[in-house]
């Protein structure tokens, strides 16, 4: 038997087929785009390792994109035949589960299949990481921190993957308010794993968060190395570092990155759909002219009005469709939302709330209705952080919904969720809670007619 870099059994048979595995492993950690080609490479040469077939599934639902179920289908059927032919470990069969859980529709249970593989093998700093993404998509910020704080005595100063789970811890830190700890745990990662995106990512949105978009700016241009041989999760630091400088009044530096850098490639994916998406409707609710920069977003989000696979990847979709006014595929994607709040489940359970609100609420944004557009939001709200996410990213239904109620004339009502949201982000005003709360002020000043 074989031990893998986190120190776990694992049932390959040479030297070079662990060396990809330990390879697929660190590029995972680091958001690296060498993971798929690590991977192929052990399924090219051990085509029965259940656990490869199994990681090439999850891996694939994780992109949140209704092509890739059917990858992940492919993978779980690969997984199971791999299993007959071979006496799985512990670890190996709870990753075939985990997958089989997901494809379920049960992804909350694929965790559980995550942490109990973390009860026997702490030291798994794989599991561990799939655990917190899969967490991430269903929003438990508490249950990515609890998990990562169960393992953290298993990662002392000799486990290789140390510093990747103090950036995983960094991140659940700063996403449950523990803002100081969170730059702390995620400035100690970078020293041990200085190509560690996710931990240079948590200590940015601490930064973002906290009101210090100067600190943020500088961290991301000092550490390159962090985040420059990334997949596509390098357009989302630089979206990053394009919302700090909105936050200095540069907007047009904010949308200068936008044109040189989050949509250089013109991709579809969800992920990079939401950075396009939120910085544009951010920029243009300071008044920016984004000229026809919705049309490309919106041509590639009317091909997912039937996606239905993780509701923040589809109302950023609707952003871009009511970015470009797309009423037929507007229609589309509030009929599919109804659909699936109908079903039963863990994730139509999402579309019903606060999925269909939320929807509604951009919809009558984009129309003009704001009233009705500040009733939905605010209806949506209680429940918006289990559409996954970070607190961020979901920063941009924040603002249009303060915003809906600004032009609403609902002074009162606004404010309240300004400080509600200010109250998350530890008292410190950003600028866009300064001009806001400045609105309002002005507001109050002048007398009713």
């Amino acid at each position: 038997m074989m031990y893998d870099i986190c120190n776990c059994p694992v049932s390959l048979t040479d030297p070079e087929a662990l060396d990809h595995w330990n390879g697929m492993i660190r590029a995972f950690l680091a958001h690296s785009t060498a993971t798929p080609t690590h991977l192929a490479a052990v399924l090219a040469s051990h085509p029965d390792f259940a656990m490869g077939h199994a990681a090439r599934g999850l891996f694939s639902l994780m992109l949140g994109r209704a092509e890739m179920v059917q990858t992940a289908k492919e993978a779980a059927v690969a997984a199971h035949e791999a299993s007959a032919n071979s006496t799985l470990s512990f670890r190996e069969a709870a990753w075939t589960r985990a997958l089989d859980h997901w494809l379920e529709g049960r992804p909350s249970k694929a965790v559980a299949a995550m942490e109990g593989v973390l009860t026997r093998h702490p030291e798994d700093t794989l599991s561990a990481k799939v655990s917190h993404a899969i967490r991430f998509i269903l929003g438990d910020a508490s249950g990515m921190r609890s998990s990562i704080e169960r393992v953290l005595a298993a990662h002392g100063d000799d486990h290789a993957c140390r510093g990747y789970v103090l950036g995983c811890h960094a991140f659940a830190l700063e996403e449950t308010g523990a803002y100081d700890q969170a730059e702390a745990a995620g400035r100690e990662g970078l020293l041990l794993a200085p190509d560690d995106a996710w931990g240079l990512h948590a200590i940015t949105h601490v930064y973002d968060m906290t009101a210090r978009p100067d600190l943020g700016i500088d961290l991301i241009e000092s550490h390159t190395s962090a985040w420059d041989h990334c997949n596509n999760f390098r357009y989302h630091v630089w979206w990053h570092k394009a919302l700090l400088h909105m936050d200095r009044g540069q907007l047009d530096v904010a949308l200068g990155l936008y044109d040189a850098q989050i949509r250089a490639d013109k991709t579809d994916d969800y992920r990079d759909i939401s950075n396009a998406t939120s910085l544009l409707i951010r920029l243009e609710l300071e008044g920016v002219d984004v000229g026809p920069r919705w049309e490309e977003l919106a041509d590639l989000a009317q091909n997912r009005t039937d996606d239905g696979c993780v509701v923040f990847a589809d109302l950023h979709y609707m952003l871009a469709l009511t970015g470009a006014d797309r009423p037929d595929a507007k229609a589309a994607m509030t009929r599919r939302f109804a659909r699936d709040a109908a079903t039963s489940g863990e994730i139509p359970q999402r579309y019903a709330d606060p999925g269909c609100s939320a929807l509604s609420g951009l919809n009558a944004f984009a129309e003009g209705r704001y009233d009705a557009a500040f009733a939905d939001l605010t209806a949506a709200r209680p429940a918006m952080q289990t559409i996954g996410g970070s607190h961020a990213q979901r920063d941009v239904f924040e603002r249009i919904t303060i915003d809906a109620g600004l032009r609403a004339g609902r002074y009162e009502q606004a404010e309240a969720v300004i400080l509600d949201r200010l109250a998350r982000r530890a008292g410190r005003e950003d600028r866009f809670t300064t001009t806001r709360l400045a609105t309002i002020h002005e507001a109050r000043r002048i007398p009713a007619q």
